[in-house]
């Protein structure tokens, strides 16, 4: 069973997030070739969260496109 968590806590959670992580809303259209049940799969099966994922494949993307540029 879980404990309950007090207001307090709760405030100081979010004030962690705000000051730690940057957010990004990211939509992905029902109708579209890429889904976000796709994307969480993948995701799971290379064993990393749905979050450390996009990160990851931004960060490849960003790396991939200063290889073009660069040549």
């Amino acid at each position: 069973m879980k404990m309950p968590v007090s207001k307090a806590q709760i405030k100081a959670t979010a004030r962690y997030s705000k000051k730690t992580y940057d957010t990004v809303l990211v939509k992905i259209r029902k109708d579209s070739d890429l889904t976000l049940s796709m994307i969480k799969e993948h995701a799971e099966t290379m064993s990393e969260s749905t979050n450390s994922f996009i990160v990851r494949a931004i960060k490849g993307a960003i790396e991939r496109d200063k290889a073009k540029t660069e040549t």
